[in-house]
């Protein structure tokens, strides 16, 4: 009966997210970053570098996409088309939660599918932080998710907010930094500590640097609300309460380019996603210019994944990657690292959070980058 509910949740969360409109009225803040345009870049378009290393391992661009979904039949046929896709452009793919396959192992083909089309490419298995605080998942049950799917690393995805909205949600996060901790010493890859949709803050990537994760995927407001999504599913149940608190709780959390400045600027041994409403090649040139190491991006990718339209969601990467390479050409910039280096203007909201928060926001406007 469990395993049932799971496998329902993953379907009602996909079609949801196809048909309705889930995405936040908050901006992800992207609109208050301006890059100082160098009219003299001194490169050649055709010849701009998007290849990056993340994790020990290479990418064509620095780009994941991210997890979408598992756990459901339907879902064994969008993975597949997203791992093909990954495989031909050379990025990374992470995978939805496997709590579902851990708790019927038939289901573990619309996971392991993913390995079988995308044999080189960099995935990410995926676990929840309440069922690491309530023990179903233990180092045992990590080691198979990662097994699943010969994952390159493991995600552990905060979801507080959703599970909080959620009819079957597991709101219990006690303990939850003490069970990472532990995990992060039991496990022989990398823990990415991936939030769903509400952002990370510096006390928050502070705390989960020291417990030990490679990685922080900060996920933030922008995007896809995960709020709205299960406020939609409230009032198919006819839940006025969750559905009265969702829509409340729609907007919450950090907007994605504040999360990613302060993920940045309270770690230093962590590698940063920036992702949560990365829409185009400038969002990605502007969220690694903030610091990022690497983004995510799902949303613009769901519908051709759930057709099974490969060449679609090649197409729909590609483009993205050829906005990126005009951004870092019309900075100067020649490779993504010098991205980190060009200067940028972070002005209206975002540069008041920031400043409040006690961020020095003019050194990003007082690079000197040197091509």
């Amino acid at each position: 009966m469990k395993n049932q509910a799971t496998v329902a949740r993953k379907l009602d969360h996909i079609k949801i997210c196809l048909d309705k409109d889930v995405q936040t009225k908050k901006s992800t803040g992207f609109e208050d970053i301006d890059f100082v345009h160098s009219a003299l870049p001194e490169s050649d378009l055709a010849n701009i570098k998007t290849n990056s290393k993340l994790f020990g391992h290479e990418f064509a661009a620095p780009i994941f996409i991210s997890a979408m979904t598992g756990g459901h039949p339907v879902a064994e046929k969008i993975n597949k088309t997203l791992a093909i896709a990954a495989q031909e452009i050379g990025v990374g793919l992470g995978l939805g939660s496997q709590r579902a396959a851990l708790e019927n192992p038939q289901l573990e083909i619309t996971y392991s599918i993913a390995r079988k089309y995308a044999p080189d490419a960099f995935l990410i298995g995926n676990i929840g932080a309440p069922q690491l605080v309530d023990g179903t998942i233990r180092a045992k049950e990590a080691k198979k998710v990662i097994e699943m799917i010969d994952g390159n690393a493991l995600a552990i995805h905060l979801n507080a907010l959703q599970e909080a909205i959620q009819p079957e949600g597991d709101s219990n996060y006690l303990g939850v930094i003490q069970a990472i901790n532990k995990l992060a010493d039991e496990l022989d890859v990398p823990i990415i500590a991936k939030e769903t949709g509400a952002g990370i803050s510096r006390e928050t990537a502070n705390l989960l640097e020291k417990a030990g994760v490679a990685g922080i995927d900060i996920q933030g407001v922008g995007g896809t609300s995960f709020s709205a999504v299960e406020v939609y599913r409230a009032e198919e149940q006819g839940l006025e309460r969750l559905k009265r608190l969702g829509t409340l709780f729609w907007d919450w959390g950090l907007p994605t380019v504040v999360s990613t400045v302060e993920v940045v600027h309270s770690t230093s041994q962590v590698e940063i996603i920036a992702s949560g409403g990365i829409r185009n090649g400038m969002d990605i040139a502007k969220a690694i210019a903030l610091g990022a190491d690497g983004i995510g991006i799902a949303s613009p990718l769901l519908e051709p994944a759930f057709s099974g339209d490969v060449e679609a969601v090649k197409s729909v990467i590609d483009s993205i990657i050829a906005e990126l390479k005009c951004a870092m050409f019309l900075t100067g910039a020649r490779a993504i690292e010098d991205l980190k280096k060009v200067p940028i203007i972070i002005s209206g909201n975002s540069a008041n959070w920031l400043t409040l928060r006690g961020i020095d926001i003019s050194m990003f406007a007082k690079r000197l980058f040197k091509k």
